[in-house]
C-alpha cells in the first residue's frame, strides 16, 4: 500500500476540519492518484511579506493537487487557513487562478477536468493589497470560464470560514458544501463591528455570528447546497454526488434577480436575526 493510500485509509471517517489544507486535498482525491503542483519545494514565497517583517511560507498558503475523483481527472485547490488567516496574495492567488484556467483548457481539449476549491480564507491579504485583489478577480473569471464545462465545487468546513472577495468566489461555485462549523459572509465580524458599531454586530458574540453566517443558516437560506457533519468520508461522498449530477440547470450566480428581490424586501430598520433572515430568503418564488 502506497503512502498516499495509507493516508486516505486512515482519514476515512475522521474530522475534515482538523486536517491541514494538504491533507484535505489528498483525502478527497482517489487513493494513490494525487500529486501536488507548484508545491513547497518550488519555493514560491511571496516577495512582499519578508520586507514587512512577516515570515513567508514556501507554498504561500495554497495547495494545488491534481489527480482523480471517481476515476475522472480533477484538480483541488486548498487554502491553508492557518497561514495568514487563509488570506490570498499575489503568489497563492496566481496558483489558484492558474489551476482553474488549466482545468478549463483541459476541457477545451476534450479532457473533462473538474475543480474543487477548499475555502478557509478571510479574503484578500491586506499586506499585498491590490495584487491580492487582482488575483481574486482572476479567480472569479476562471470559475466563470470553467463552470461552462464542468462543475466547480466549493467546500467550506471551518474554522476560518470564507469572507471577503473569496466569498464571491464561493457564491460562483456550481455547488457549495458547508458544515455547521463553517461561516460565509462578504465582511467578517470584526470588520462589521468596526464600521457599524458593537450594537449592530458584536464580534465576540459567537452564537449570534454563527446564527447569521454559519453553515446551517447559509444552507437554510439557499446559499449552500449541502450541509454535512464534519466527516471526511461524508464530504467526499457528497462531492462525488455533485460531480455525478453535472452542471446545475441554473447556477446560483445566475439567480441575481431572485436574491435582489429578497434584499429589497428586507426592513433594514430592524435588527436582523436568524429567523427573519430565513424567512426573507425562503419567501417568494423559488429561483
Amino acid at each position: 500500500m502506497s503512502h498516499q493510500q495509507d493516508i486516505s485509509r486512515l482519514l476515512q471517517g475522521h474530522s475534515f476540519i482538523e486536517l491541514s489544507a494538504r491533507e484535505r486535498a489528498h483525502s478527497l482525491l482517489d487513493p494513490g492518484s494525487s500529486r501536488e503542483l507548484a508545491g513547497p519545494f518550488e519555493r514560491l514565497y511571496s516577495p512582499w511579506l519578508g520586507t514587512q517583517g512577516i515570515v513567508a511560507q514556501a507554498d504561500d498558503g495554497v495547495v494545488i493537487c491534481k489527480g482523480l475523483l471517481d476515476g475522472q481527472p480533477a484538480v483541488i485547490a486548498a487554502i491553508e487557513g492557518g497561514f495568514q488567516g487563509g488570506s490570498l496574495g499575489e503568489v497563492g492567488g496566481a496558483k489558484l487562478a492558474c489551476a482553474l484556467e488549466l482545468a478549463a483548457a483541459d476541457n477545451r481539449q476534450g479532457i473533462p477536468t473538474r475543480a474543487v476549491i477548499l475555502f478557509e480564507t478571510g479574503g484578500v491579504r491586506l499586506q499585498e493589497a491590490n495584487l491580492g485583489l487582482a488575483a481574486i478577480a482572476e479567480i472569479h473569471a476562471a470559475i466563470a470560464d470553467l463552470s461552462r464545462y464542468q462543475p466547480v465545487i466549493g467546500i467550506i468546513a471551518g474554522t476560518v470560514g470564507c469572507f471577503g472577495g473569496m466569498s464571491i468566489a464561493a457564491g460562483m461555485c456550481s455547488y457549495l458544501i458547508v458544515t455547521r462549523e463553517a461561516r460565509l459572509g462578504l465582511n467578517g465580524p470584526q470588520v462589521i463591528e468596526q464600521e457599524a458599531g458593537v450594537a449592530e454586530y458584536d464580534s465576540r458574540d459567537r452564537p449570534f455570528i454563527w446564527s447569521l453566517t454559519g453553515g446551517e443558516q447559509r444552507h437554510a437560506c439557499g446559499l449552500a447546497d449541502a450541509l454535512l457533519e464534519d466527516d471526511s468520508t461524508l464530504i467526499r461522498q457528497q462531492l462525488l454526488h455533485f460531480i455525478a449530477s453535472g452542471l446545475p440547470a441554473t447556477p446560483r450566480h445566475r439567480r441575481s434577480q431572485h436574491y435582489l428581490q429578497r434584499l429589497l424586501a428586507m426592513d433594514s430598520s430592524v435588527q436582523a436575526d436568524a429567523a427573519s433572515a430565513r424567512q426573507l430568503f425562503q419567501s417568494g418564488a423559488k429561483p
